[in-house]
């Protein structure tokens, strides 16, 4: 790169846990399995992996089951970690310095994921930063931005495809928590600052918190129960909820974007 370049974006706290992002790799693995099994080009993009490469090598990992010839390059602004992850490089796993421009020249991801990367930016500068992203992608690719506690208990993401934001899914390991809201603190940053009253977000928080608070009967029987049916509660009370059970059991609950967005 001529010495002038200048990455997108700003250098992050780079903190990581092993297994950080194991939600977020298993909804890509799952739901958006055929995106990446249909792409002309494997080529996934972990767009700020932080001060260690450890949750690029585990995606890289998991979405070899997905496709074999997955070629996934972890992007940072820091030449640093550039530097440091170097270590893990292999056919298949390359590190390279960059932001949101995506500094791979002639190719399009089929994703790229942004993990607790804009949380630590101002909100209104995501969605330039989500366009910017998302006119990198392959035809039919799909940005992830999302959050997540240090270890990966609590996570939200928003699904972006050329056309802008689709879903926020919310993940959360059963047994965690109180009541679903405790994953407020982990939204992203589009979301975050509008979980107030009258704002989508809060509306369709405050709609599980009252559902799962309704179904605690079925405490007995387990969280996953009560978290099943808790999804299945939403949905027939008009959110539009997606995915079936099995998506649901794992302690997952996706949403079209329409019913959350910030905008009123």
């Amino acid at each position: 790169m001529p010495a002038s370049y200048r990455p997108v974006g700003t250098i992050t706290r780079g903190t990581t846990n092993p297994n950080r992002l194991r939600r977020a790799d298993r909804y890509v693995a799952g739901p958006l399995a055929p995106v990446l099994r249909h792409a002309t080009d494997p080529l996934v993009v972990d767009l700020g992996f932080g001060a260690a490469a450890t949750t690029t090598v585990e995606m890289s990992a998991r979405l070899l089951r997905v496709r074999p010839d997955v070629d996934v390059v972890g992007v940072e602004i820091d030449p640093d970690r550039v530097a440091t992850a170097q270590f893990f490089a292999r056919p298949g796993l390359s590190f390279r310095r960059g932001g949101f421009e995506i500094p791979i020249p002639g190719r399009s991801p089929a994703f790229i994921r942004a993990f607790n990367v804009l949380r630590q930016y101002n909100e209104e500068e995501v969605p330039a930063a989500w366009e910017l992203a998302c006119s990198r992608l392959a035809p039919g690719g799909v940005f992830l931005d999302g959050t997540c506690d240090e270890i990966g208990r609590r996570a939200t993401w928003i699904c972006c495809d050329a056309t802008g934001p689709q879903t926020l899914t919310i993940s959360m390991q059963l047994g965690s928590f109180d009541r679903p809201s405790d994953v407020a603190e982990r939204l992203p940053k589009a979301l975050i600052h509008h979980n107030v009253p009258g704002e989508r977000i809060h509306r369709f928080l405050s709609a599980a918190d009252a559902a799962w608070l309704a179904l605690a009967p079925l405490g007995s029987f387990g969280a996953r129960q009560r978290w099943v049916a808790m999804c299945a509660r939403l949905r027939a009370e008009g959110w539009p909820v997606l995915h079936r059970e099995s998506r649901w059991r794992l302690g997952e609950l996706t949403v079209a974007w329409d019913a959350v967005t910030a905008h009123r």
